[in-house]
């Protein structure tokens, strides 16, 4: 019997993991629940909303960053790249993440269907972090190495300004 309660309370817990992970999960790419992106994902290179965050912030400081034209078609090239490979990707995560949220809804859940559900959005939220990676990096590689400083000194800022604006009282 001391089995059996075990294993009711603990796929009652793994159901509420589920239940609640999934709008996290969902979060994690980028993306809120709704499919929207966040508003902030706080650090560099996480969630690249529309693009790569560094990559987007360069091309809104290309003046001051002195990009070249040829800088600027590069990047404009990479942003447009990495959007066409994540869209079908968060596309799928968001289908997973509904599933998962329909499977959890079912009395008893289908608790291995779940879990395998859990490990293919897993590897598409991989696939996307890597994708993150190589735009950043690609970025990186366009721009010189004062450039890249100015461009580091241009996050803090905004970092900055960010923790600023949260700490005021509404």
């Amino acid at each position: 019997m001391n089995k059996l309660t075990g294993f009711i309370f603990g796929g009652a817990a793994l159901a509420t993991i589920a239940l609640v992970s999934a709008p996290m999960a969902t979060a994690q790419d980028g993306a809120s629940p709704g499919g929207r992106p966040s508003a902030h994902r706080g650090q560099m290179g996480g969630g690249f909303r529309g693009g790569a965050p560094l990559i987007n912030i360069a091309l809104q400081h290309k003046s001051e960053l002195n990009l070249a034209t040829d800088q600027i078609a590069t990047l404009e090239k990479i942003k447009s790249h990495y959007q066409s490979q994540v869209t079908p990707l968060r596309q799928q995560i968001q289908t997973i993440e509904q599933e998962i949220a329909s499977l959890s809804q079912q009395s008893p859940a289908n608790l291995i269907q779940i879990k395998s559900k859990l490990q293919e959005a897993e590897k598409y939220r991989s696939e996307l972090r890597y994708l993150q990676l190589e735009a950043m990096d690609n970025g990186r590689s366009v721009l010189t190495a004062q450039q890249r400083d100015q461009l580091k000194t241009l996050v803090s800022s905004r970092h900055e300004n960010f923790r600023k604006t949260q700490k005021q009282p509404s």
